[in-house]
């Protein structure tokens, strides 16, 4: 599910290069592509979370991935961008429904709050080989002469067949006291609003999928020598190797991010969850300002390499989040994670089209807010391994639910 998910998603800054093209719309137009599904996704996280509690694991993976599959089966019809919009923003709000179902599915199946975070590590780099995948496919596509929407269309496919396997295979019995199920509602979420380590945990959330999102969204348009030559957009790259990674920097980027999440499982078994989050955003921020300082001839290699430290952080605060609660909350808490989530994937690459607009649709201005948002992200991390809010709350949940007391 996470990978057909990122097949979509993260191929979306392929999508708007061609969108722009076929449409003649603006960078805050073609942004719209990317933030209407997340703003979807934000939605149904937060007023349809809860549902995951309430109907249990299995009815609402299936119903969500039944309405996004109806989503992708849309795109054969239609080519209006209005309409692609709207499907877009269909399968963002069945994502919702289908991500707060499996990361709660997800405590279910965790042995202890540390098995909780190296197995989202796990579920996340999955998500990552399709970050992977969706762009080549995208690409493949359009040198083939297909139209893009067609991806959509295999998305489609591939959820069908995970319906399929959804309904044969036996959950974990999810079991919640009936008074407490009846208590469950959308309202549940919005009392997590005034949670500290719900609402902790969410900003972290919104900060990082802001900075990420300048990658793979606008970091194509960013390294393009000439935007109005369709032919001849990398010829500033003068090197065979430069220009490679130049045409292929956005899937570089994911290559690094789904390596980076499959060593996290390991990591975060190993060593302190807040000192490699804090570091790691350190990184990150360097990897910004140095693509900034340096021009896009730096940026081509900076930027992509920073998917090597963004790997652990989204999983680990998802993880950690949910940790902190009871797992008959665990499906409410992921999706006001998942709402502050796809907020800031929504508003991080809007805003970013906005600024870049206003200074003549060069996309380097959009990647300066995009470094305010990641020195944000760092100064918090920074704060989270010196206080360490989390460690009592964290060993509580430990012991209620994992029966055990591990070191946290």
């Amino acid at each position: 599910m996470f990978m057909m998910f990122a097949m979509t998603s993260d191929s979306v800054g392929e999508i708007i290069k061609e969108v722009k093209r076929e449409f003649d719309v603006t960078n805050t137009q073609a942004s719209l592509m990317h933030s209407f599904p997340m703003l979807g996704i934000a939605l149904s996280g937060l007023f349809l979370g809860f549902l995951a509690d309430k109907w249990g694991r299995k009815k609402t993976i299936i119903f969500g991935l039944f309405v996004f599959a109806s989503a992708c089966y849309g795109f054969i019809f239609d080519h209006v961008f209005v309409t692609l919009l709207s499907l877009m923003t269909l399968s963002g709000m069945a994502v919702g429904i289908f991500k707060t179902g499996a990361l709660a599915l997800i405590g279910d199946i965790s042995t202890s709050t540390k098995h909780h975070t190296s197995t989202m590590n796990g579920a996340e780099a999955f998500f990552g080989v399709g970050a992977i995948i969706g762009p080549l496919i995208v690409a493949y596509l359009i040198t083939q002469g297909v139209d893009w929407q067609w991806l959509y269309v295999l998305a489609g496919g591939l959820c069908t067949l995970l319906i399929v396997i959804a309904l044969l295979i036996d959950y974990p019995t999810h079991q919640v006291d009936a008074k407490v199920t009846k208590r469950i509602s959308s309202t549940s979420s919005f009392a997590l609003l005034k949670n500290p380590y719900a609402m902790g945990f969410s900003v972290g959330a919104f900060l990082y999928v802001a900075a990420e999102s300048a990658i793979y969204v606008w970091m194509p348009s960013y390294l393009l020598c000439d935007a109005s030559s369709v032919n001849a957009v990398y010829h500033c790259y003068t090197e065979g190797v430069s220009r490679t990674l130049a045409i292929y920097s956005v899937t570089a980027f994911f290559i690094l991010r789904a390596l980076g999440r499959f060593v996290g499982i390991w990591m975060m078994h190993r060593f302190n969850w807040a000192l490699v989050l804090m570091l790691f955003s350190i990184a990150i921020v360097l990897c910004f300002v140095g693509g900034l300082l340096g021009g896009k001839q730096v940026a081509l290699y900076l930027f992509p390499l920073s998917g090597i430290f963004m790997s652990v952080i989204y999983p680990t605060f998802n993880s950690k989040g949910i940790s902190c609660f009871p797992k008959h909350e665990h499906g409410t808490v992921a999706g006001v994670i998942l709402f502050f989530t796809a907020a800031g994937a929504a508003a991080g690459p809007l805003i970013m089209g906005i600024v870049s607009d206003f200074f003549g649709g060069d996309a380097k201005y959009g990647f300066i807010v995009a470094a305010f948002f990641a020195t944000i992200l760092s100064l918090g991390l920074v704060y989270n391994f010196i206080v360490n809010p989390t460690a009592r709350r964290l060993a509580v949940i430990e012991a209620q639910e994992y029966g055990g007391q591990e070191k946290i």
